[in-house]
């Protein structure tokens, strides 16, 4: 979670702000005949564009024996084309003086772009290309697998926290593929075909399973031609939607320990909750939006001023969740790590004891207003930038969500009240739906070998 520290005068002045339209003018949307989504955002402060290809799927659209394919796929995509060879799309849009890169999630990959405006149309052509030419070569790919499996063992092996991260995932989620780490599973990695990522390429990768994101110093009827003319020339591509793999109840508390070296122990518990499905009806996506603020959502919140300043029984302490996501069933989670004299089963007893006291006492109508206000804060900040407005609309659009709704989602946070907060800590935070995963640290091994740099 990002946290806002705002204090005193400034809090009043943000919630002056917010009285206010949050966006200049709304973005406008297109689709193209092909069924290509086109979003165009306009910003005319800087003579900046940000260019955005994001495709409905991710990790999550994996089967057992190819997870971490959507990831693969994303290297591969920067490996050459019909037009282009290996690293000529990265070192193209460098001579434009910009920036490209890529990043896969649980529920989508996006492909973006960060240029001078007058390079919009240069980075479409790029973009387009690799939407329907990518060449697939067998070198190019062993090579690249092994990158990805090198990133893997750096960013989740080597890492204790990435370990017990992936372990909570995996205990909590039985068959829902948020089960999977979006790297892969290593096994999978090290049986991973060419033929795999190819047939990945081909299922998804299409214009009516793609939106286009144009944000910053643009036109936006502009940008829909320029989209008519490379992407909407590109045949849609019939595919079959993977099955809902729905969690099943959870009927009771699961536990997962993780051995790995370590500096010290670390606990995190995990409760089943819902995101965010219907922006008008749903209420306890909100709801827990703030009880997690109220917990964890800027520097003086309950868990880091009880925990770990005035009680001093943890060296840190937090709490997450994110209404927006494709899956239904989400987790609220609870962290830490203890400080000396505390065992983990003990900081486990007060971090949940925290949320016990929200749920017998309730937050009053200061505090609640001084915890929305940094909540609603992070939302507003994203729009100093075009790259963060590019990507909330993004988010808001993949996980289900118009970007029409962005405003009223900040509408629907302010108007959250102490009753429906207690509610949910009341509601969410029972047994039957905890897991919990705990790091039992081993001694250190030292390892003075540099960390590589992972592009993509």
């Amino acid at each position: 979670m990002i946290k806002i520290r705002i204090a005193g005068a400034a809090t009043a002045l943000l919630l002056t702000f917010l009285c206010g339209p949050a966006w200049a003018a709304p973005a406008a949307e297109f689709k193209l005949k092909n069924g290509m989504k086109l979003i165009v955002r306009e910003d005319h402060r800087a003579p900046t564009a940000v260019h955005m290809v994001w495709y409905k799927l991710g990790s999550m659209d994996e089967m057992n024996g190819t997870t971490g394919v959507a990831h693969a796929l994303e290297h591969m995509m920067f490996k050459g084309t019909r037009k282009l060879k290996s690293g000529d799309f990265s070192q193209r849009v460098a001579a434009m003086g910009g920036q490209d890169n890529a990043f896969t999630s649980k529920d989508y990959t996006a492909y973006f772009e960060q240029i001078e405006k007058s390079h919009l149309e240069a980075v479409m052509a790029l973009e387009a290309d690799r939407m329907t030419n990518l060449t697939f070569d067998k070198k190019e790919f062993d090579n690249e697998i092994r990158v990805v499996m090198e990133e893997r063992r750096w960013r989740t092996d080597d890492q204790p926290l990435s370990l017990l991260n992936e372990a909570l995932m995996a205990t909590a989620y039985m068959a829902h593929p948020y089960h999977h780490p979006i790297v892969g599973w290593m096994d999978d990695l090290q049986n991973m075909r060419m033929e795999d990522a190819k047939a990945w390429y081909r299922r998804w990768y299409a214009p009516n399973n793609a939106t286009l994101i144009v944000s910053g110093d643009v036109d936006a009827q502009k940008v829909r031609a320029l989209a008519e003319k490379y992407f909407g020339r590109i045949p849609l591509r019939p595919h079959t939607p993977g099955k809902p793999q729905h969690e099943p109840i959870q009927r009771g508390e699961r536990r997962v320990v993780v051995k790995a070296p370590a500096e010290n122990p670390y606990v995190a518990l995990a409760f089943k909750t819902p995101s965010l499905r219907n922006v008008e009806k749903d209420s306890d996506p909100y709801a827990l939006e703030v009880l997690a603020a109220v917990l964890d959502g800027y520097d003086n919140a309950r868990l880091n001023a009880r925990l770990v300043r005035s009680a001093k029984v943890a060296n840190s302490a937090g709490a997450s969740y994110s209404a927006l996501a494709r899956a239904p069933i989400v987790l609220f989670t609870l962290e830490g790590m203890p400080a000396e004299g505390t065992s983990t089963e003990q900081l486990e007893k007060l971090l949940r004891a925290e949320v016990t006291r929200v749920a017998k006492e309730g937050v009053s109508p200061q505090e609640l207003s001084r915890v929305k206000a940094q909540l609603v804060a992070q939302q507003v900040y994203k729009r100093d930038s075009i790259f963060e407005q590019a990507m909330e609309i993004g988010s808001f659009e993949m996980s289900g969500l118009s970007h029409r709704n962005i405003d009223r989602y900040i509408d629907k946070l302010k108007a959250v009240t102490p009753a429906q907060v207690q509610a949910v800590a009341v509601k969410y935070f029972g047994d039957d739906g905890l897991t919990v995963a705990t790091l039992a640290p081993l001694p250190l091994v030292e390892n003075k070998t540099p960390p590589p740099q992972f592009r993509h």
